[in-house]
């Protein structure tokens, strides 16, 4: 059976929901086990989940420091989907 190709995009900016913590970053490195992101912040408070995917503005958030990439590991991810943007201003 042929290898299925990866869904992520490197490049491309990601809301991603893992059990405790929504994270939205450039997505720069995919391994087996973990997912990179730079420009990254922790999304505390989107409001309205849907409103937010369609472009509101989330209630609160806590960027991490702009010059550090975040490390996500995959076996904690719910789901996640490409959400152009950058949050990195705390709110």
């Amino acid at each position: 059976m042929p290898k299925a190709q990866s869904p992520w995009n490197v490049g491309k900016q990601y809301l991603i929901r893992t059990v405790t913590m929504i994270q939205h970053g450039t997505l720069v490195m995919v391994t087996d086990h973990e997912l990179v992101l730079e420009k990254a912040a922790w999304i505390a408070d989107t409001g309205r989940f849907a409103d937010f995917l369609m472009g509101k503005e989330p209630n609160e958030v806590e960027p991490f420091p702009q010059d550090r990439q975040v490390i996500v590991g995959r076996g904690a991810v719910i789901d996640a989907v490409e959400l152009p943007g950058v949050f990195n201003v705390q709110k």
